[in-house]
């Protein structure tokens, strides 16, 4: 089973789950998905998660497109001089500073906060929930998979370019989704 998790329902609004892909809402910001994450990773059928949602950009030419993350990094982590902006203080691993998901894609920056300017943490997009996501799923051993669809620039017209888009990435996706689902491919 796959488990495909998002924040909001509307970012995926009209959109037709292929068989053997379940659906969970976890709400905003990274406790909402990691408590969300929790209960998907103790369900005995989870083979793969894949975390699908709307992202602001800090790369003009990434608007309006579907991207798939490679790397993702907390860019609210910030317990300096303990250790550096983006790590967590204490924590060894791959996951302390950083969580490289493999192959081509973009940089993704989470944090509990809605970007309206460029954050200090360096990345390609931003949003609220995949780094806990994808630290949790990386911890269990599960696969994990995450893809943005970009809604804004992450500047002083965010928030209402969000809401203008919010739902148009979800038809892009189900293309992906149908590919994961199917058990050909």
């Amino acid at each position: 089973m796959i488990d495909l998790i998002v924040a909001l329902e509307m970012e995926i609004a009209d959109i037709q789950l292929p068989a053997g892909v379940r659906l969970s809402c976890c709400g905003v910001g990274k406790v909402n998905a990691a408590l969300a994450v929790a209960g998907v990773l103790a369900r005995p059928d989870c083979q793969r998660v894949i975390n699908y949602g709307t992202a602001g950009s800090l790369v003009p030419s990434l608007a309006g497109q579907l991207v798939r993350v490679a790397r993702v990094v907390q860019r609210d982590m910030d317990a300096r001089p303990l250790a550096p902006l983006g790590a967590t203080p204490f924590e060894d691993g791959p996951t302390a500073a950083g969580i490289d998901l493999g192959g081509d894609g973009v940089c993704l920056s989470t944090g509990d906060n809605f970007v309206t300017s460029a954050p200090a943490v360096p990345s390609d997009i931003v949003d609220m929930e995949g780094y806990a996501l994808a630290k949790a799923c990386h911890r269990a051993g599960m696969p994990f998979e995450c893809f943005k669809f970009v809604t804004d620039l992450a500047d002083e017209n965010a928030t209402a370019n969000w809401r203008s888009n919010v739902a148009k990435g979800a038809a892009l996706f189900q293309d992906i989704l149908e590919a994961r689902a199917d058990p050909r491919g």
